[in-house]
């Protein structure tokens, strides 16, 4: 009797080990309102945030979208991105892939409304996906539902940032797998260069296309205005010299950005390469013609961005100040 017993508990074990594995993988993934018995608050306070900073600082809302970028594309969506260099850390935005990224500031502001509502709650590194998520919406994008649960980095990752975010003049090649190596496809990287159409690019970027001799490669109108915004070969890197990848809708995500590259306007090496890669020109010449499709295509790629790698549970921490890792 003793034996049947301990063989019913045996198999009742058993039977329950699929179940608990099964609650664990859930527990240890982003979910949906993560936030919502722990900070309910937690997501509308940063949307409000976000809309208050556009509404002063309408750049911000670029900052938010290249952030997400930039941190998802090193190792992970952990907001490593946002350390300073301090105490044997050194910040990922010392690297020249961040040259010109701006408004770190401002996440503190964030930071600080959620701090105030709960306390060392809410993440810096969900800061980053669901400011990313808001900033798109008020550029003109598209509402993505971002799922929730990223735990903070306790280190920077300055060695690895060469080495994945790509560079503004690398082959479409290298571009494209860096970005497979994430499980982004073609049409995934395609839709999100198509981010390039907000924001601007700094004169440091574009010189080599249109001195000692213009890129053949860029429409001859378009070149002489590009001069007009670099004049010189070599811009001081501290002044504010710059041109816009889009100049009819600059502060609206739109499709606008793969018109210009059909009509040899592409600001950077990179962006006029979309059209030129037998690879990444049907898609091109899809999203210049369906603005729907450009941004479904966006949308889903940056969902892809967002989840890449997080750390969750007892991986990470909640920082209480975005800058540097909690000390206790």
């Amino acid at each position: 009797m003793a034996i049947k017993s301990h063989h019913c508990c045996l198999s009742f074990i058993f039977l329950l080990l699929p179940l608990l594995l099964q609650l664990h993988s859930v527990k240890g993934n982003l979910q949906l309102n993560y936030y919502a018995q722990s900070c309910p608050n937690a997501e509308e306070i940063i949307k409000q945030q976000v809309i208050k900073l556009y509404n002063k600082h309408g750049n911000t809302a670029v900052s938010w979208v290249r952030n997400l970028f930039h941190d998802c594309m090193v190792k992970s969506c952990d907001a490593s991105l946002l350390l300073e260099t301090v105490n044997g850390i050194e910040s990922e935005q010392k690297s020249d892939r961040s040259f010109g990224m701006r408004n770190f500031k401002y996440v503190k502001t964030i930071k600080d409304a959620l701090e105030q509502e709960c306390p060392r709650t809410v993440s810096c590194a969900d800061i980053v996906s669901l400011s990313a998520r808001d900033g798109i919406v008020l550029l003109g994008g598209p509402r993505i539902e971002m799922k929730t649960g990223r735990k903070d980095s306790k280190r920077s990752y300055l060695p690895e940032v060469e080495n994945t975010i790509p560079n503004h003049n690398d082959s479409m090649e290298l571009v494209l797998s860096r970005f497979q190596s994430i499980g982004i496809d073609t049409q995934g990287v395609v839709a999100l260069l198509g981010a390039h159409s907000v924001g601007r690019v700094h004169c440091v970027n574009l010189v080599h296309r249109l001195y000692p001799t213009v890129d053949p490669t860029l429409e001859p109108d378009y070149a002489e205005y590009l001069k007009g915004r670099c004049p010189t070969p070599d811009p001081d890197p501290e002044a504010v010299l710059y041109s816009r990848n889009d100049r009819e809708t600059p502060m609206i995500l739109d499709n606008m950005y793969y018109k210009n590259l059909l009509k040899h306007k592409g600001l950077l090496v990179i962006d006029q390469q979309l059209t030129s890669d037998p690879t990444t020109s049907p898609f091109v010449e899809k999203m210049a013609a369906d603005n729907g499709y450009f941004h479904d295509q966006f949308a889903r790629a940056v969902l892809l961005l967002s989840e890449n790698n997080p750390l969750t549970g007892d991986e990470g921490e909640v920082r209480k100040d975005c800058r540097y890792v909690n000390s206790e």
